[in-house]
């Protein structure tokens, strides 16, 4: 491989998510990932609030007309029930996944004990930690430690092949060093760790390994081979973990959601019908015009507030799925027409 070829396999090519680049870029983020899901929830309804108060102003928009605003509590109303509906639909389907025979409960059991000794073994512990994020943690410990058992392993090798190697090293103890240190002051339940293992791109380093074990089957010592070796375990099972950690999350994360749909679904339908009753009088509107279009607006906010929760709650989910949706080194972020392990048929190592 040429120069410019190994710069660009030591990157995280196609697979960091994790890159800042302006406030608007932090901005997207924040609304996408990684702002707490309340907050987005009350800046959409302040954002809302804000274009209604303006409309009005404006002259855009009025608020006197009862057969309109009768139609309009109408639709709310069978709206917010449909809404919450799904939302309970969700949940349920949520739950379902908890329901298992002891058969079924049995396999799930012996699948996460037989990970957990695998991860036991690689980092040579007594036994996995409990807590997930620190499970996440001592994988990146041992990717590190296996990182840096490669590069003296291929200390008296060639200095070609060494140089890539050690440059590999490098680019993965950089982001383990980073990972460490977000997981450090991380909780479970918190989105900082599911956070940081999204942004930790293994996928990619996975792959680079893998092709660097094919590229130098010949060459490399023995030793080194068993240190990549070690090493490609270990992104595996970061893998498995980050997967693990993502499934429980976002069962959490969506259970939570549900409850606070539920919680703002009855003062939602509340609202909707109090905006149906105040243009229930023959006689017009049963308080002041002057004040009528603020509290029809604020009524419309309360109404609108499960929908700003699912919005706020799917942007999340919905990113966190996409940004995952690699399995090992398939990695569909990355340009298929660009990076630096172009292979072909019947080519030889």
């Amino acid at each position: 491989m040429g120069s410019s070829e190994t710069d660009e396999t030591l990157e995280s090519y196609g697979a960091d998510v994790g890159a800042r680049a302006g406030s608007l870029t932090r901005f997207h983020e924040w609304v996408l990932v990684e702002g707490n899901r309340l907050s987005v929830a009350a800046a959409l309804s302040v954002v809302v609030f804000a274009g209604l108060i303006a409309l009005y102003e404006l002259g855009l928009v009025s608020f006197l007309n009862p057969n309109s605003m009768t139609r309009v509590a109408s639709g709310m109303i069978a709206g917010t029930f449909s809404l919450v509906t799904l939302v309970v639909s969700v949940n349920q389907l949520i739950l379902s996944q908890e329901f298992s025979a002891a058969g079924s409960a049995r396999d799930r059991l012996e699948g996460v004990v037989e990970f957990r000794e695998d991860v036991a073994d690689e980092a040579a512990v007594p036994a996995t930690p409990a807590a997930p994020t620190n499970v996440l943690g001592l994988i990146v410990e041992s990717i590190h430690h296996d990182a840096a058992a490669l590069a003296d392993a291929v200390t008296d090798h060639s200095a070609t092949d060494r140089e890539t190697i050690v440059r590999y090293v490098n680019s993965v103890q950089q982001r383990t060093d980073e990972i460490e240190a977000t997981l450090e002051q991380a909780e479970f339940g918190t989105f900082s760790a599911l956070s940081a293992a999204i942004n930790y791109d293994e996928a990619w380093q996975l792959y680079a390994a893998t092709h660097l074990r094919g590229e130098y089957a010949d060459s490399l010592p023995p030793a080194a081979l068993e240190r990549l070796d070690d090493l490609i375990e270990s992104l595996r099972l970061f893998h498995v973990a980050r997967e693990q950690y993502k499934t429980t999350y976002l069962q959490r994360e969506l259970t939570r959601f549900s409850q606070l749909t539920i919680y703002c679904g009855v003062p939602s339908i509340l609202s909707a019908v109090f905006v149906g009753l105040l243009y229930a009088d023959v006689t017009g509107p049963s308080i002041s015009v002057a004040v009528l279009p603020y509290v029809v607006i604020v009524l419309t906010i309360v109404v609108f507030s499960p929908l700003f929760l699912l919005v706020s709650y799917i942007l999340r989910t919905a990113t966190i799925t996409r940004r995952t949706a690699s399995i090992g080194p398939m990695i569909p972020q990355k340009d298929p027409e660009a990076g630096p392990f172009e292979v072909h048929y019947g080519e030889e190592r």
